[in-house]
């Protein structure tokens, strides 16, 4: 990951950031990230609009409407493996721009009784998204709410649907020093520019070492906070049956290595060169989200690649079904499930898990 001094710009975060440094000495990688993301006035979430052609990047659900199709299927079913009550609540972890969720409640409309018995909320922290998402679901489901974070929701099992939201969550690094694990932090080196530092607190991390014994000085371990997404699935299901499924670009084992980057326009960057104007993330490391989840009492099915995952759910045969009914369209809608899951491509490098109350069968496409 390199960082071109010529390609740095002083965007209004960075000058805040820069400032909040010199006050209050470094700060941790983590808190960096978020306020990159997630400034009030500066931040990329908060402030614009990340996804889509005019954006950084582009999401399966903007590639093809048949993804958010599948997954509403697959949710359908979950229902049903969950006895088909009379009230189920549907969320949506960082719902973009509400395109998988309408797409979702479109084929999910076909299953006879559950329309009226789905709760649908939309968990979205940015404003501007949630503006968004609103004018893209206005009439699709009588029962839509949107919540911040994390909340209980009351009456019935919860089904919660999660694409590209993991890599965003909370997303940190640990780095080996001389002295142990230590968290990653950010600084000011002596032209006042910013540059990676190791946190100068005890914030040790021992267990790291019998994790991966010998690990050279210098190496890096990316992570989201797997604990607390554990947690808040916990305060989601409130007590009820929980199904949740989660999709995003990772790796299956815990590996050591720089996985940081940011993307601005679709193009990559490093991550000091444009703070609050690049989406900003870690791959996920889908072997610690499986272990947090089974500490909580979860039981957990995969992670299986995304190309497998679709393929199980009949995302060929349901992409037929379409190109039948638009054949204008038709190799339009073939070349967007081909990237969907293509391999190399999206097809094995994004990652898909499923987490459930352990008396719960199997999950569907696992």
């Amino acid at each position: 990951m390199t960082y071109d001094p010529a390609a740095r710009r002083d965007t209004p975060l960075a000058l805040k950031l820069k400032e909040r440094i010199r006050r209050e000495g470094g700060m941790l990688l983590a808190d960096f990230i978020a306020a990159c993301l997630w400034d009030e006035s500066h931040g990329a979430y908060a402030t614009k609009d990340v996804i889509g052609k005019p954006g950084d990047f582009i999401t399966a659900p903007e590639i093809s409407q048949v993804f958010g199709e599948v997954l509403g299927l697959w949710a359908a079913v979950v229902s049903q493996q969950m006895g088909s009550p009379p009230r189920v609540n549907l969320a949506e972890l960082g719902p973009g721009r509400g395109t998988l969720m309408a797409d979702a409640l479109r084929a999910m409309s076909s299953v006879k009784g559950l329309k009226e018995a789905l709760r649908v909320t939309l968990i979205e922290a940015s404003p501007l998204l949630r503006t968004k998402q609103q004018a893209t679901l206005a009439g699709a489901h009588p029962n839509l709410s949107w919540a911040e974070g994390f909340l209980p929701l009351d009456g019935g099992p919860a089904i919660v649907l999660a694409n590209e939201f993991l890599d965003v969550f909370a997303p940190d690094q640990s780095i080996k020093t001389a002295d142990g694990w230590r968290w990653r932090a950010v600084s000011l080196d002596e032209a006042g520019q910013f540059q990676f530092a190791v946190s100068t607190g005890t914030r040790l991390r021992p267990e790291l070492d019998a994790q991966f014994p010998g690990a050279p000085v210098g190496s890096i371990l990316s992570h989201i906070r797997s604990d607390a997404l554990a947690e808040g699935l916990a305060s989601i299901a409130n007590g009820q049956p929980l199904a949740a499924l989660f999709i995003d670009y990772g790796h299956t084992q815990s590996l050591l290595g720089e996985t940081l980057q940011a993307i601005r326009g679709h193009a990559f960057e490093h991550p000091f060169t444009s703070p609050g104007e690049a989406d900003i993330s870690v791959q996920v490391d889908f072997a610690d989200v499986a272990h947090a989840m089974r500490r909580a009492g979860f039981a957990v099915d995969g992670p299986v690649t995304q190309g497998e995952f679709l393929g199980r759910l009949g995302i060929v045969e349901r992409a037929s079904k379409l190109m039948s009914a638009n054949p204008a369209r038709a190799g339009e809608i073939e070349t967007a499930v081909a990237r969907l899951i293509g391999v190399p491509g999206m097809g094995d490098r994004f990652k898909v898990i499923g987490i459930r109350r352990p008396d719960m069968p199997p999950l569907p496409g696992f």
